[in-house]
């Protein structure tokens, strides 16, 4: 199953990428988007890509072989909270924009064998840098009860976080929790039976949940969106998607903030949605929220 970008033409139409213009990938994931980049901004256009997971962004370089050895793509493996370092290290100029799909990459899911999905037998892992300590597996079964009720209620707004909470300890007292389907277990105990026929699966929240702690992804996007507007050029662009509100809020909340200081003009007075047709031919893209600015 391949990757597939969502708000293709969204990102396109609000970063506006134009021949021989310099461009980040802040998520490179499984390089749609660069790709669309890399054609647009032909003959000397540049795209530096970054991602967390080392395994990912090796497909991603076999995928981009020529572009790669033609210079036209930068890879580099960091997490992009360190966009300043990354760019002055690579001595990365004149960026005309900056993409970050908040996005959980398919390979994750299908390949990875980390337990970012439900619906796989897995250990539970969860770590996009494979160096780091924290795991699902040490939060589920180290983290105090009120500390794994908190990132549940807090994280997801999971109506039942104080059930699954006392369900998980009760559990792990008999034995470890080990398995993604391990703790799908736990969950379908905890939760009500009706809990089971919802729109959504009922363990969905709890591995989203895991996946931002694990990863520490609401710090790491409130520490790169002060860089974003620093490293961009005058008239530079911003183009973020965010697949939770959480997310959300925190780049609405930035955009806001920044427009109000004169630094940013924002693009999308409302974040903007896919379209019907597109949520048909890639459902996972439902969630997906873009929003847009301009450096001033």
């Amino acid at each position: 199953m391949l990757h597939i970008p969502v708000l293709t033409c969204e990102v396109s139409q609000y970063l506006n990428p134009k021949q021989d213009e310099n461009f980040i990938d802040g998520t490179i994931d499984g390089g749609g988007h660069t790709k669309i980049l890399l054609e647009k901004i032909k003959p000397e256009g540049k795209v530096l890509g970054i991602d967390l997971d080392e395994e990912l962004l090796d497909s991603v370089a076999l995928k981009f072989q020529k572009e790669v050895q033609d210079k036209k793509l930068v890879l580099v493996n960091d997490n992009f909270k360190n966009l300043r370092e990354v760019v002055k290290e690579y001595n990365f100029e004149n960026i005309s924009g900056i993409l970050l799909d908040l996005g959980l990459s398919l390979w994750h899911l299908e390949k990875s064998q980390k337990g970012f999905s439900f619906q796989k037998n897995e250990i539970l892992d969860m770590r996009y840098d494979k160096n780091q300590e924290l795991t699902a597996r040490k939060i589920i079964n180290t983290w105090p009860e009120k500390d794994i009720e908190q990132i549940l209620k807090e994280y997801s707004q999971e109506r039942h976080s104080r059930r699954i909470a006392k369900e998980i300890i009760r559990w792990r007292k008999k034995k470890p929790i080990v398995t993604t389907f391990d703790l799908v277990n736990i969950i379908r105990k905890a939760v009500p039976r009706n809990y089971e026929r919802g729109r959504i699966h009922f363990a969905t929240r709890a591995f989203q949940v895991l996946r931002i702690a694990v990863n520490q992804e609401l710090e790491n996007l409130r520490a790169v969106l002060p860089q974003v507007i620093e490293v961009l050029k005058c008239g530079g662009r911003a183009a973020i998607i965010s697949f939770n509100s959480l997310e959300d809020r925190i780049v609405k909340n930035f955009f806001k903030e920044k427009a109000r200081e004169e630094k940013i003009k924002i693009l999308t007075k409302k974040p903007i949605r896919p379209a019907e047709k597109e949520i048909k031919l890639n459902p996972r893209a439902r969630s997906a929220k873009l929003r847009a600015a301009i450096k001033l």
